[in-house]
């Protein structure tokens, strides 16, 4: 079996097939840290975490980088805003991002670069494209020469002279051709800075990608990947920089995911509809929003709502409860039984499965759908009153094997309780072995209060919210 990916370069599938056997060299293009992620900026982070897992699942060793963008000037402003300076605003909201995107399971990178941390290279980058011809400086600005680089257009798919009919000269710009873009910007009056041999400034967006990609993994890299929106301007000119300056390939695969729609319309801060995950992940579980996300291919746009999240919620809480009905059976567990190897093929079956769909292009919408028949066979194998070792052994590992490649966690909402409230649970267990049933149901109604609603089965007492 081999992965395929799709491939933005080329629009179509390809058969995966990194540079070096066995390792994978992989940069995802990372947040402009000046407020919260909204669950937009959360996708990326989501599928490619999800990625990363999956091919070290597959056995690939992976090396994956993700930038911080702590200097540009949507943090200049916000900064002002505060009346603060720009490395606070960066560090806040770095260690903002990262308290969500690992509540949302997802690993931290090998390396996560920040531009103000490398900015000799972003430098250097930009001198070398100056000297090659293909930038040049304009009164303390240097631009990129875009007609120098014959391949420009080739991951948007646009020829240049389409690009040249909509691109325009904004107010202050000193370029010698509407389509050259900044590689360095000049300070103005009271903005960060630093040296340059162009005097004070700052680099523009695309180039510290370049820099940072080849300063961590080299002239070319496997796997370029990032939100859809990134595909042009920003990486188109990231191919532009860095081609030029090497002569090699960027990058043999790009890839890039579907946008979110936030009830049916296109999320924008112009329209206010945004979502933050910061507030989200108050109200909901954060595995609740990975499962959301994982639930669509990709490449496809996903519409949010309330609505569509609390379905998930509750589809991920079925696949938990049977793992934890199979965790509850396993005390009871003998080694007798005469059907052993049937179930165990159902099992194998469906790994292989999964192994399949991951492998098309990671198509997590399947594999969640596999794990809906892991839950039905193991639910069915309970029913029938089966309690035998092997086969309870090999769901439980099933289900635990391919929720940690997906980032999902087994664990349950009850243990997510406060303290309190897992006190008033016990203390209700309690009554009820001593028969006290005023202060069980006293009990019950408080929790109930509190959004939790008790359900009495065979395997103990059980929660869930309202």
């Amino acid at each position: 079996m081999t992965i395929k990916i799709y491939n933005t370069l080329t629009r179509q599938k390809e058969t995966f097939q990194p540079l070096e056997e066995g390792k994978v060299k992989m940069y995802v293009c990372g947040p402009t840290v000046y407020n919260f992620i909204h669950i937009g900026n959360a996708r990326p982070p989501i599928v490619f975490d999800t990625v990363r897992k999956y091919l070290q699942f597959r056995g690939y060793d992976v090396n994956y980088v993700s930038n911080f963008t702590d200097v540009d000037d949507k943090l200049i402003r916000v900064a002002n805003e505060l009346g603060t300076d720009v490395p606070t605003v960066a560090q806040r909201f770095i260690d903002a991002y990262f308290e969500d995107v690992q509540a949302l399971g997802c690993n931290k990178a090998d390396v996560h670069p920040r531009v103000m941390d490398n900015m000799d290279i972003i430098i250097e980058f930009v001198q070398a494209l100056i000297d090659k011809g293909y930038a040049y400086e304009s009164e303390g600005d240097v631009y990129y020469r875009t007609r120098q680089f014959d391949g420009y257009g080739k991951l948007s798919h646009q020829s240049i002279d389409d690009l040249r009919a909509g691109a325009r000269i904004e107010v202050g710009e000193k370029k010698q051709d509407p389509l050259d873009f900044a590689l360095w910007k000049a300070a103005k009056e009271g903005e960060i800075s630093w040296d340059s041999p162009w005097g004070k400034g700052r680099p523009g967006w695309h180039i510290e990608c370049s820099a940072m990609a080849k300063k961590y993994l080299g002239e070319t890299i496997d796997i370029h990947a990032g939100g859809q929106d990134l595909s042009f301007p920003h990486h188109e000119n990231e191919i532009a920089q860095s081609e030029a300056l090497s002569g090699k390939t960027f990058a043999k695969y790009w890839m890039h995911n579907g946008y979110i729609n936030i009830d049916n319309e296109k999320m924008s801060k112009s329209l206010g509809n945004f979502v933050l995950v910061h507030d989200i992940i108050k109200r909901h579980d954060p595995q609740v929003l990975r499962f959301f996300m994982l639930s669509v291919h990709y490449r496809n746009p996903i519409n949010y709502s309330d609505e569509l999240l609390n379905n998930a919620k509750a589809a991920l809480e079925r696949l938990k409860t049977s793992y934890h009905n199979l965790k509850h059976r396993e005390d009871m567990a003998t080694n007798i039984s005469d059907n052993n190897a049937e179930w165990l093929q159902k099992i194998q079956d469906i790994h292989n499965q999964f192994i399949v769909d991951m492998d098309d292009d990671f198509n997590t919408a399947n594999a969640i759908s596999l794990l809906f028949e892991l839950s039905k066979q193991a639910n069915y194998y309970l029913m029938e009153q089966h309690t035998h070792t092997d086969v309870i052994t090999a769901f439980t590992e099933e289900f635990e094997q391919l929720f940690q490649v997906l980032g999902l966690s087994l664990q349950q909402e009850e243990e997510l309780l406060d303290e309190d409230i897992e006190k008033l649970i016990e203390e209700r267990i309690q009554a009820r072995k001593d028969r006290n049933f005023q202060r069980s149901d006293e009990i019950r109604d408080q929790l109930k209060a509190m959004n939790i609603i008790l359900e009495d089965t065979p395997q103990g007492t059980r929660w869930k919210r309202g």
